[in-house]
C-alpha cells in the first residue's frame, strides 16, 4: 500500500533551466519534458500565447502585438513573469505525461556556476511562485558530473565543460565540492551569433537564429575535417532587399566560430592553472568530460586535447546530464546534500 502510495504520489522534480532547453524529471519515471526555453506572449493583452515547443515554432513568424522571448538570458532571469509561466506550464505537463498527483512538489533546480544571490533568489522565488513546496539549488556543472556518474564524492579530481545555450561552465570537482570554477558567457547562443555575423559580413545576406543554428549543427566545426561539406542557405540579401541563396562551407563556419572556441580554450586553461597540483595531475589522468549541446560541435574534443594536452570525453547524451544529475539528487537528496548550494530547510533556519 505504501509503495502503491508513493508512485502515484511522488512529488519530487529535477529541472535543468536552460537558457535554450528546459527539461523535467520526475522520480520514478525520469526525464518526461524536454523544451525549448520560450514564451509567447501577446503585448495587447499580456496574455501567454504558447509556450515550449509551440512558442518556438513561432519565433520570427508572429504579428507585431505577438512576441517570442526566451525569459533567461545567458542562464539567469531575464523576465520573472515569463519564467514562472513557463515553469508552472512544464511542472503541470510534467505531472500530467507522469501520472502522477502532486500537491505541490520538491524540486532540484540547476542553476550556472558563480550566479549572484538575487539571481539565486530570482530562480527559487520563480520556482515557488510555479507552484514548487520545497526548492533546492545544484550548480549545473556539479549536476552535470553527477548525471555522468563521476565519483564526485570522493578524494579524486573530475573536470567538467558543460556549454549550454547561455553559459558555458568549466569546473573542477572533488569531495563533494568545486575546487575551481569559471563562468563564460560564451556559448551555443554567442556561437549562432557569430555565424549570422559571418554570414552578414561575408555574403550580404541577413539569416535568422534558426538557419544559423541549422548550419552550425550541420556543417560547424572546431577542427579541419577530413572531407569539405557545404550547404546552401537562404536569406535576405542585405543589397536588394530580396530573398537570395547562398553556399556556405565548413571553411567559413570555422572561421566564424574559432575566435568563441579560442576564448572557451583559454577559459578552461586558466581554471586548470587555478586548480592544486595534486587535483590537476588526477585531471591528466581521468581527463575531463564535455557536457551540454556545444558538446556535440563536431571535432571539439580534438581540439580541448590538441590544446590542453588532456585526454577529453563526450558524455553518453550530454544534453540530459544536468536534469539526470538533479534526478540522481532527488533519489537520495541526504547522500548529496553537501552539492547543494541552498537548501530549503538551512534558509529555513536563516530566517
Amino acid at each position: 500500500m505504501l509503495r502503491w502510495f508513493k508512485e502515484r504520489f511522488s512529488d519530487d522534480m529535477g529541472i535543468d533551466l536552460g537558457t535554450a532547453n528546459t527539461l523535467v524529471y520526475v522520480k520514478g519515471k525520469g526525464i518526461v519534458v524536454n523544451e525549448p526555453s520560450v514564451v509567447a506572449i501577446n503585448q495587447k493583452t499580456g496574455q501567454v500565447v504558447a509556450v515550449g515547443k509551440d512558442a518556438s515554432k513561432m519565433v520570427g513568424r508572429t504579428p507585431g502585438h505577438v512576441v517570442a522571448v526566451r525569459p533567461l538570458v545567458d542562464g539567469v532571469i531575464s523576465n520573472f513573469e515569463a519564467t514562472e509561466e513557463m515553469l508552472a506550464h512544464f511542472i503541470r505537463k510534467a505531472m500530467e505525461i507522469s501520472g502522477k498527483k502532486m500537491l505541490g512538489p520538491r524540486v532540484v533546480v540547476g542553476i550556472p556556476s558563480g550566479i549572484t544571490n538575487v539571481e539565486k533568489r530570482a530562480v527559487r522565488d520563480a520556482a515557488r511562485n510555479a507552484g514548487a513546496r520545497e526548492v533546492h539549488l545544484v550548480e549545473e556543472p556539479m549536476a552535470g558530473a553527477i548525471g555522468t556518474k563521476l565519483p564526485v564524492g570522493e578524494p579524486v579530481g573530475s573536470m567538467v565543460i558543460d556549454i549550454g545555450g547561455g553559459t558555458t561552465d568549466i569546473a573542477v570537482i572533488s569531495l563533494g565540492g568545486i575546487v575551481a570554477s569559471k563562468n563564460l558567457r560564451v556559448a551555443g547562443d554567442r556561437l549562432n551569433d557569430d555565424i549570422i555575423n559571418y554570414v552578414r559580413e561575408e555574403f550580404k545576406i541577413l539569416i535568422g537564429e534558426k538557419t544559423a543554428e541549422n548550419i552550425k549543427l550541420s556543417i560547424g566545426s572546431a577542427t579541419e575535417l577530413s572531407e569539405p561539406i557545404e550547404l546552401s542557405i537562404r536569406g535576405r540579401d542585405l543589397v536588394t532587399g530580396l530573398p537570395r541563396e547562398v553556399v556556405v562551407t565548413d571553411t567559413d563556419i570555422r572561421e566564424a566560430l574559432g575566435p568563441a572556441l579560442a576564448l572557451i580554450v583559454e577559459s578552461v586553461k586558466e581554471v586548470l592553472e587555478s586548480t592544486p597540483p595534486e587535483v590537476v595531475a588526477d585531471v591528466m589522468h581521468r581527463g575531463l568530460v564535455l557536457l551540454g549541446g556545444g558538446a556535440l560541435i563536431t571535432n571539439l574534443a580534438k581540439l580541448l586535447e590538441d590544446e590542453l594536452k588532456v585526454p577529453v570525453y563526450i558524455a553518453e547524451d550530454p544534453l540530459t546530464c544536468v536534469v539526470r544529475g538533479a534526478g540522481f539528487i532527488l533519489e537520495d537528496l541526504e547522500r548529496f546534500a553537501s552539492v547543494l548550494v541552498e537548501r530549503e530547510d538551512e534558509l529555513a533556519r536563516e530566517k
